[in-house]
C-alpha cells in the first residue's frame, strides 16, 4: 500500500461518481460492458462490508445522441445544409433521464435531485434516513443531478447554486452522508499537468492546491458530458478540504476501484492532510530520464579509447571497495531472512566470495572487445560522388527493472557504457543496500565529463509508473523478472519492451541418447544454479527409456543431488511422484516436473504448449533427431548435448548480458552490447540534389566495407589492463606507452603491443 494512503484500510463508507465518458460510448450509447464491471466491483466492496453509494452522470450525453438522430431523421435535404446548432443540456437530459435511469433501475434504487431540494433542511435530514436505511438493506442508492428542471444558471459563478453537476453533487453527498473517500471515476488515470494526451504532461498522484494549482493546466471539456476535469478538481478539492479523502481514477480498468481500496499508486489524491507528507516528487521521473539522456550523448562523444578506460575504472573500483560492497549484501540477507523470504531469493541476493573479482573480470573483458558503436555494416554508392553508410548506433536511454539480484546491476551498468545508453535501473527491494552501495561505486568510477547521471538508480516503486509514461526520453524498457511484473509493465507503457516473463527450460532425452552423457547434462541444467531462469525445470523422457534404466537413472541422479519430482500424468504412476499442479511451472528451486513423451515430435509439442520460449535442449546421438528438434523447437535458445545453463550472455562470449529476451523482435536470447544498439544511416554527398530524382543518375552499387583501420591512441599515464596468453588473464601495467588496436580474427579481442616490458602486478 501507498503509506500516503494508509486511511483506506479504514474505510467503511464510500461515495462513487461515475463520469459520462464513462457511462457511455463515443456514440452516446451506454457502455453497457463497462457498466457492468463496475458493478461487479461494487459488488465486491459489499462482500468487504463497505457500503457504496452512486452518482452517475450520463443522461446529457445519452439524450444528445438521441435528440441527434431524431433531429437528423426529421430533417431535409436543405436543413442540413445550414449551420447545426448545439443541442442544450435540459432537453438532452429530458430524454436521456429515462433510458439512463431504466438501466440502473434493474441494478439500484435511484434518487433524482436538483439543488433546490438541497435548500430544505427537512429534505437533507430525511435524505440521510432513507440512504441510509437502504444501505442497511444492502441496498445501492444511486443519484444523478436532476438536469431537466435544474435552475442553475452558471457552473462555478452562481452564487446561489449549492451544486452545479453530478461531481458536485458527489462531493455535497459525501459530506452529507458522512462518507470515509469519495472515489471520482473518469476515462483518464486522473489529474495530469496538461492534456492527458500531451506526451509531456505528468499524472499527479498527490494534489497539493499551493503547488499545482498553476502548474495544472486543463484541456477541453468533457467529449460528451458537461463537466470534464476542471469540474472533478473543483469537487474534489471542496470535499477534501472539508475532510473527505478524495481520489480521481480511471473507470476504464477491469479493478479500478479495487486497486484504490487498496491503496495502490493509482490515480490523484486530494487530502486535507496533504501539506504535511512529503510532497511526491513529480518531476524527479522525467528530471532523471533527461539528465541520463544528456549523459549519454557527451559518453558517444568520447573516443573508443576512453570509452575503454571506463569500464576498466569501473572495475577497479568494483575490486577496491569489495568489502564495503559485501558488508552492504550481508545487510541485505539477514534483512531477507528475518522476513521469511524464501531460499531461491536469498541465493540471486547473495554476492558469494569471488563474485566481485568476477564481475570485474568480465567487465575487462567488455571493454577489451570491438568497439560497437559508429561500426559501418554497409556501404552503398546511391550515385557518383553519393555515398550511404548503415552504422550501428546507441539506443539513447535504458530503463531496467530487475530482480533482486545485485550482479545483474553491474552487468546491466557495464553494457550501458559499453553501448553508450544512458540507464535507469530499479532492482528488487531486498537488494536495497547492494544496489546502493554499487550504483555509488560505478558512478563514482565515471569521469566528470560524462556524469554520474548517466546511470540512475530508481529507489522507489512508485516512479516506475511515471517512467513508464516518458516514451519521448526513454527507448527502451527491459523488465526481468515475474510474468506479472513483465505483462503488467507492457500494459502500462508505450515504450518498447524487451524481454522475458519465464525461463520455463526443458531438456528431452531421447531413446537414441547416452544415458550418462543425459544424466550429468541434466544435473548441471536442474542443481548448477538452481535459481537462474536458463535452469531446467522440466525433464521430458522418451517412452522407450520407461522399461530400461534410462528413465530410473535420470530420475536418481536428481534426487541423489536434492531435487524434489513432480510428475506429469504418465510418469506419475511410474515413480509415485506426486503429480505436477501444471507443466507451466518455474521452480526456481532444486524441484522440477518430469514427464514421459511418445518421441520428438510429442516432445515439440509439449514445449510450444507448455514452455516459455526462453532455452530448451535435447540430448540424442541421433543427428537427424537432433537436428529435427533444433530446427523445430521456436525458442530463443535450442542446444543439442549440452546443458541449458550455457544460455548466457558471459558464455556465449558477449561479454555480460541485460537480460534473456524472448521476445522476437530487436533481440532475442542473451541480449548483450548489440541487443542495446540501433543503426543510424550516414549519407556523405559533393552537392547532389533531388529535383524530382532528374538531379541524379542512381547506381545503388555495394561498397566493400573496408576493415577496422589502425587506431592508435597515447596513454599518458599508467594504465592496467588484462593480457591474455593461451587463454589466460593476468593483469599487468603498461607505462607510457603507444598502445595499437587491430582487428583480430576468429572472435578473439585484445591488445598487442610493441616493445614493451610487462611485469605482473
Amino acid at each position: 500500500m501507498d503509506p500516503s494512503r494508509a486511511f483506506l484500510k479504514d474505510v467503511k463508507r464510500v461515495v462513487v461518481k461515475v463520469g459520462t465518458a464513462v457511462v457511455t460510448r463515443p456514440d452516446g450509447k451506454l457502455a453497457l460492458g463497462r457498466l457492468g464491471s463496475i458493478c461487479e466491483q461494487v459488488k465486491a466492496l459489499l462482500e468487504d462490508c463497505i457500503e457504496v453509494i452512486f452518482v452517475t452522470s450520463g443522461a446529457v450525453g445519452v439524450g444528445r445522441q438521441k435528440l441527434r438522430h431524431q433531429r437528423l431523421m426529421n430533417s431535409s435535404f436543405l436543413d442540413l445544409q445550414k449551420p447545426q446548432i448545439e443541442l442544450d443540456g435540459k432537453p438532452c437530459a429530458a430524454v436521456g433521464q429515462s433510458g439512463l435511469m431504466a438501466l440502473y433501475d434493474s441494478l439500484f434504487s435511484q434518487l433524482l435531485v436538483t439543488d433546490n431540494d438541497f435548500k430544505d433542511p427537512d429534505f437533507r435530514r430525511q435524505l440521510c434516513e432513507t440512504v441510509n436505511s437502504l444501505l442497511g438493506l444492502r441496498v445501492i442508492p444511486i443519484f444523478n443531478e436532476n438536469d431537466a428542471i435544474s435552475t442553475r444558471k452558471a457552473p462555478y459563478k452562481d452564487s446561489t447554486g449549492i451544486f452545479w453537476d453530478n461531481d458536485s453533487l458527489a462531493a455535497l453527498l459525501a459530506l452529507e452522508l458522512k462518507a470515509d473517500l469519495l472515489i471520482l471515476l473518469s476515462d483518464v488515470e486522473g489529474l495530469y499537468t496538461g492534456p492527458p494526451s500531451d506526451p509531456r504532461s505528468k499524472l499527479i498522484h498527490t494534489y497539493l492546491k499551493e503547488k499545482h494549482d498553476d502548474m495544472v493546466t486543463f484541456g477541453e471539456k468533457s467529449r460528451v458530458g458537461r463537466g470534464g476535469m476542471t469540474a472533478k478538481v473543483y469537487a474534489a478539492w471542496n470535499a477534501a478540504s472539508a475532510g473527505i479523502p478524495v481520489i480521481i481514477s480511471s473507470g476504464y480498468t477491469a479493478d479500478s476501484l479495487q486497486k484504490v481500496i487498496r491503496g495502490d499508486h493509482v490515480g490523484t489524491l486530494f487530502h486535507k492532510d496533504a501539506h504535511l507528507w512529503v510532497p511526491v516528487k513529480e518531476t524527479s521521473a522525467r528530471q532523471m530520464a533527461i539528465a541520463a539522456r544528456d549523459a549519454s550523448r557527451r559518453l558517444q562523444a568520447l573516443s573508443s579509447s576512453v570509452r575503454q578506460k571506463i569500464l576498466l575504472d569501473v572495475a577497479d573500483a568494483l575490486e577496491k571497495h569489495q568489502d564495503l560492497i559485501l558488508v552492504e549484501n550481508e545487510i541485505d540477507k539477514r534483512l531477507a531472512l528475518q522476513s521469511g523470504t524464501a531460499k531461491a531469493l536469498i541465493d540471486r541476493l547473495s554476492l558469494k566470495p569471488g563474485k566481485i573479482a568476477h564481475l570485474a573480470e568480465s567487465l575487462r573483458r567488455l571493454a577489451l572487445m570491438k568497439e560497437p558503436i559508429g561500426e559501418v555494416i554497409n556501404k552503398t554508392e546511391v550515385a557518383e560522388g553519393l555515398i550511404l553508410e548503415k552504422t550501428t548506433s546507441s539506443l539513447g536511454v535504458i530503463l531496467v527493472v530487475f530482480e533482486s539480484r545485485p550482479d545483474a546491476l553491474v552487468q546491466i551498468a557495464s553494457l550501458a557504457i559499453r553501448s553508450g545508453n544512458g540507464l535507469l535501473l530499479k532492482g528488487g527491494k531486498e537488494a536495497t543496500h547492494s544496489n546502493a552501495i554499487l550504483h555509488k561505486v560505478i558512478t563514482e568510477a565515471l569521469p566528470k565529463k560524462v556524469g554520474g547521471d548517466l546511470i540512475g538508480l530508481v529507489t522507489s516503486r512508485d516512479e516506475i509508473p511515471d517512467l513508464l509514461k516518458l516514451a519521448d526520453v526513454i527507448d527502451l524498457v527491459i523488465p526481468r523478472g515475474s510474468n506479472r511484473l513483465v505483462s503488467e509493465i507492457k500494459e502500462s507503457t508505450k515504450i518498447p519492451v524487451l524481454g522475458h516473463a519465464d525461463g520455463v527450460c526443458h531438456v528431452y532425452v531421447d531413446k537414441a541418447a547416452d544415458i550418462e552423457k543425459a544424466s550429468r547434462i541434466v544435473l548441471d541444467s536442474k542443481v548448477d544454479y538452481p535459481a537462474a531462469c536458463n535452469a531446467m525445470e522440466t525433464l521430458l523422457v522418451h517412452k522407450d527409456l520407461v522399461h530400461g534404466e534410462g528413465l530410473q537413472k535420470l530420475t536418481f541422479a536428481l534426487q541423489s543431488a536434492g531435487v524434489i519430482l513432480y510428475g506429469g500424468a504418465k510418469v506419475a504412476e511410474v515413480l509415485k511422484t506426486p503429480k505436477a499442479a501444471q507443466f507451466h511451472h518455474e521452480y526456481s528451486s532444486l524441484a522440477c516436473t518430469v514427464e514421459i513423451v511418445d518421441d520428438v515430435h510429442a516432445a515439440i509439442e509439449h514445449i510450444h504448449e507448455h514452455g516459455s520460449g526462453h532455452t530448451d535442449c535435447i540430448v540424442t546421438e541421433d543427428q537427424e533427431t537432433a537436428n529435427l528438434f533444433l530446427n523445430h523447437v521456436d525458442s530463443a535458445a535450442v542446444f543439442h548435448n549440452a546443458s541449458t545453463r550455457f544460455c548466457d550472455g558471459a558464455r556465449f562470449g558477449l561479454g555480460a548480458e541485460v537480460g534473456i529476451s524472448t521476445s522476437r523482435i530487436h533481440a532475442r536470447g542473451p541480449v548483450g552490447v548489440e541487443g542495446l544498439l540501433t543503426t543510424r544511416w550516414l549519407l556523405r554527398g559533393t552537392g547532389q540534389v533531388v529535383d524530382g530524382d532528374r538531379g541524379v543518375l542512381y547506381l545503388h552499387k555495394d561498397l566493400p566495407v573496408e576493415s577496422e583501420p589502425f587506431v592508435r591512441n597515447s596513454v599518458n599515464a599508467i594504465m592496467d589492463v588484462p593480457i591474455i596468453t593461451n587463454g589466460e588473464v593476468s593483469q599487468a601495467s603498461v607505462h607510457n606507452v603507444s598502445l595499437t588496436k587491430i582487428p583480430i580474427s576468429n572472435n578473439t579481442n585484445g591488445c598487442v603491443f610493441s616493445n614493451v616490458v610487462a611485469s605482473p602486478t
